[in-house]
C-alpha cells in the first residue's frame, strides 16, 4: 500500500487543467462503454487519485457491481444489480446525526460530503463467505467527517443505520434480519485514517446495488461491516447492536476483523477466492492491513473478541 502525502507533489507535477478535463471526459466515455451494467446516469466524480493504492490488480467493474450482497434487494448475488438500479431513489438523500455529540441534526447528502476532498482508495475487500475483490473506492475519511459533529467524551462507539423502505426494497419482506440493517464501530476504529465513507467507485458515483449514495468501507474487516445506503449515524456510550451479530452471534462477531486463524463455524477462513482468479490464496491477517491497524486491538484476545 502506498500513501503519498501532498508535500511530495511539486507545482510542475500538476497537469494542465484543459488536459485534465479532456482526459476525464474521455475516461468517463470509455468507462460507460466498457462497464454499462448498473451505470445508467452515473456521474463522474472529481477526486484526488492515488491517495491509497495497492499492487493488487483491481477487480473488474462488471464483477464488483454484479456479484455482491445487498439482502434488501434479494439474497442471490445477482439480485442487487437486477433490482436496485430501477428502484432505489438516491436523490434527495439526507442523514440524521444524533447521540453523544454537540452538533446533532439532519444534513443533506450534498452538505455532508461537500466540505471534504474526495479521495481514491484502492482497497482489498474480503467477504466473510470466503471470496474477495480489489475495489477502487472514492470517498472521504470518516474521521474527518465525524469531527464536524463534535462527539463528546461519552462517545465510545458509532452506530450506522441503513435505509429500510419496503416500497423500494423487496428483500425487506423476507424476515432474514431485523431490519433496518445496522452496524457499528468503536470510536478509534471509526476515526482511523483507513476508514472511509464511500460515495463512488471506479471513478463514478456509487451504483445503487453497491450501496448508493453513501456506504461505509472498513478494509480490514469482513465486508458485511461496510454498511450500505446510510441514513443515520449515532454516537453512543455503549456498544450498539448490529444486524448479523444479532442474527447469529457465534458466527458474526461485533469486531469481525479478517483473521485466517479464526474460522467461521461452518467453513475455514484460512484461504479466499479472489473474484476473477481460479486458485485460492491465503487470507491475510486484518486483510493485509495489520501494520496499520493491529495496534487498535493490543491486549485483546481476537479469538474471543472476533
Amino acid at each position: 500500500m502506498l500513501i503519498r502525502p501532498a508535500p511530495d507533489l511539486r507545482e510542475c507535477d500538476v497537469t494542465d487543467r484543459a488536459l485534465y478535463l479532456d482526459r476525464r471526459r474521455f475516461l468517463a466515455l470509455a468507462a460507460a462503454a466498457l462497464f454499462p451494467v448498473g451505470r445508467a446516469g452515473a456521474a463522474p466524480l472529481d477526486y484526488a487519485r492515488g491517495v491509497v493504492t495497492l499492487d493488487d490488480k483491481p477487480t473488474s467493474f462488471e464483477a464488483a457491481s454484479t456479484y455482491n450482497n445487498y439482502y434488501e434487494f434479494g439474497t442471490d448475488k445477482a439480485d442487487p444489480a437486477r433490482t436496485a438500479p430501477g428502484r432505489l431513489k438516491t436523490r434527495p438523500w439526507s442523514v440524521v446525526v444524533e447521540g453523544e455529540c454537540a452538533r446533532p441534526g439532519t444534513i443533506a447528502f450534498e452538505d455532508l460530503v461537500k466540505p471534504h476532498r474526495l479521495e481514491e482508495r484502492v482497497y482489498r475487500m474480503r467477504c466473510v463467505e470466503g471470496w474477495s475483490m480489489v475495489i477502487p473506492w472514492v470517498g472521504v475519511p470518516l474521521g474527518e467527517l465525524l469531527k464536524r459533529f463534535e462527539p463528546t467524551s461519552k462517545a465510545k462507539f458509532v452506530e450506522f443505520v441503513s435505509l429500510a423502505d419496503r416500497d423500494q426494497m423487496p428483500g425487506l419482506r423476507v424476515p432474514i434480519l431485523n431490519w433496518p440493517y445496522t452496524e457499528g464501530l468503536r470510536m478509534d476504529e471509526a476515526m482511523h485514517p483507513l476508514t472511509i465513507l464511500a460515495v463512488g467507485m471506479y471513478g463514478q458515483e456509487l451504483p445503487a446495488q453497491n450501496g448508493a449514495p453513501l456506504r461505509l468501507v472498513v478494509p480490514w474487516k469482513y465486508g458485511f461491516k461496510s454498511i450500505k445506503s446510510i441514513v443515520r449515524i449515532r454516537f453512543s456510550e455503549t456498544r450498539p447492536a448490529t444486524a448479523w451479530n444479532d442474527y447469529a452471534p457465534r458466527e458474526y462477531g461485533f469486531y469481525s476483523n479478517v483473521n485466517p486463524e479464526v474460522d467461521h463455524p461452518r467453513w475455514s477462513q484460512a484461504t479466499e477466492r479472489r473474484i476473477g482468479e481460479f486458485r485460492r490464496r491465503p487470507t491475510l491477517p486484518f486483510n493485509g492491513y495489520a501494520e496499520q491497524v493491529a495496534g487498535l486491538y493490543a491486549g485483546m484476545d481476537l479469538r474471543v473478541e472476533y
